[in-house]
């Protein structure tokens, strides 16, 4: 199961196999500024710093363009990460704690 960690936070999620970055978020009781859900606005783009991710589902070069992804960034919507993955937020992103509860088991 991969650990993601979003930088600057003490945000730190175990995902589940196949689990996207938001899916794992939401699960741990996050929320974070997104738009359609589903690859197409690119709202909420993130920059990969360690690790990798793959998409389940094709996403379109207008939303995430060839250089975007080599210089690791990536759509939390649908991105899976792959092993241990940072992630460093945009000034635009906004990740917020929703259900406390929850954050707190996420970290045990």
């Amino acid at each position: 199961m991969p650990r993601l960690t979003v930088a600057d936070s003490d945000v730190e999620v175990l995902l589940k196999p196949g689990e996207t970055i938001l899916g794992g978020l939401h699960r741990a009781g996050y929320a974070a500024r997104t738009g359609c859900l589903r690859g197409g606005c690119g709202v909420c783009k993130v920059e990969v710093t360690q690790g990798s991710v793959t998409y389940a589902e094709t996403v379109a070069e207008t939303v995430l363009t060839s250089e975007e992804r080599t210089s690791g960034i990536c759509l939390i919507c649908r991105a899976v990460p792959q092993e241990d993955t940072v992630i460093a937020p945009r000034p635009e992103f906004k990740l917020r704690c929703v259900a406390p509860f929850l954050a707190a088991l996420a970290r045990k």
